[in-house]
């Protein structure tokens, strides 16, 4: 089962995250074989804001422990987190993005929404797409919707991923290519 973790940064956290970067990539190695996707999101500063991870874990429980025990989480480090369902549409991981981990601006793009699901079919241009797939309650029976990573000009033509009537709000955050430095 695939799993969109998103922990959101407690304001001036970042001191904190940057003391525990070791322990957090650390626990992270853990989860490698599992991981489709990973990163930080950034303010126009690049100050991090949150940090993304979408795994292929056993179950719901699998995915709790994996949120809840992350060495950030429990220092303190993030004020929530998004945890959902979520079916990789397009069957790959970041790494295998052939456009790379360099080049291009790179966003998280959220829509989170309620009823008659939308963006179940990918968009026309996949180019842009790095990782992209409904967000689904724990049984995967009800659509509750879209997380994207992709990569793009600028934040509104990420935005345009998705359809923009159907979620009441659509969330871009800047985005990185995570993990261990080369």
């Amino acid at each position: 089962m695939e799993f969109f973790c998103y922990h959101r940064d407690r304001h001036g956290s970042a001191a904190l995250r940057d003391e525990l970067r070791e322990e957090h990539w650390s626990y992270m190695d853990r989860f490698a074989a599992e991981m489709i996707a990973r990163g930080p999101t950034l303010a126009d500063d690049g100050t991090p804001t949150g940090s993304v991870h979408i795994v292929d874990l056993p179950d719901p429980a699998a995915a709790r422990a994996f949120a809840f025990d992350e060495p950030n989480y429990q220092a303190g480090a993030y004020r929530d987190v998004l945890l959902r369902r979520w079916r990789n549409r397009l069957g790959r991981t970041m790494w295998d993005f052939p456009a790379g981990r360099t080049g291009g601006n790179r966003y998280l793009v959220l829509g989170l929404g309620t009823g008659q699901a939308a963006d179940l079919a990918m968009p026309s241009d996949r180019d842009g797409l790095i990782a992209y797939g409904p967000l689904l309650s724990d049984d995967g029976d009800s659509w509750l919707g879209t997380a994207a990573l992709v990569r793009a000009s600028d934040p509104d033509e990420a935005r345009a991923v998705l359809t923009p009537d159907r979620y009441p709000d659509i969330e871009v955050h800047n985005w990185m290519f995570g993990g261990r430095p080369s």
